[in-house]
């Protein structure tokens, strides 16, 4: 598959919206900071084409990209960020809820989480929420950049640890910034997609 050819084919902001035409999704997760837009911009290599926001929390639909003509790339909104309002976050929760509550959307879960930190109490949510749909999950940990090479390991196991992932899951290390990581992320995807 290749993820070069990706178009941005539209946002929903209620159940309505959704798209529902059997294409498998790949539902991309993470927290508002942590570097989701630049993943996805890295991923289909074109800059700024995932809003990229200097403040996190810009996505605020579930945006669709279709790749390859073959699925989709469905960009949630970011989670827990405070500087938005109360009735905003209530509206993006209602809206990921209806979405991982539907059958047969969701084909595979992406979580991104910073790999320089455990992850927080909403990624074990996020992480939860992925394993109740009973779709398989990759954990993209983003940032690698940042870490010492001795910090990698211990970074990795214990973001397994937190978010309870079992050995069959798959936690790709990435850096966004320098391209680390993203054939073994698209290797996993087309894996998890059969294609």
């Amino acid at each position: 598959m290749d993820f070069r050819k990706t178009e941005f084919i539209k946002s929903a902001a209620s159940p309505k919206d959704f798209i529902r035409d059997k294409r498998p999704q790949l539902a991309f997760a993470g927290r508002s900071n942590v570097g989701k837009s630049s993943v996805i911009n890295s991923l289909i290599r074109r800059k700024n084409y995932a809003r990229v926001g200097a403040s996190p929390g810009k996505t605020t639909q579930i945006n669709y990209f279709l790749v390859d003509s073959a699925a989709y790339l469905t960009d949630l909104p970011g989670y827990g960020y405070a500087k938005v309002s109360r009735a905003e976050r209530e509206r993006w929760g209602k809206l990921m809820e209806a979405y991982f509550a539907e059958t047969g959307l969701i084909t595979a879960g992406v979580m991104i989480v910073d790999a320089r930190h455990k992850p927080t109490a909403d990624d074990v949510t996020m992480a939860e929420w992925f394993k109740g749909t009973g779709c398989p999950l990759v954990v993209c940990a983003n940032k690698l950049d940042k870490l010492k090479k001795s910090e990698i390991e211990p970074n990795l196991a214990l973001i397994r640890e937190t978010l309870g992932l079992d050995a069959e899951t798959p936690l790709v290390p990435y850096s966004a910034e320098k391209d680390e990581g993203r054939d073994r992320l698209i290797a996993e995807l087309e894996r998890l997609l059969k294609v």
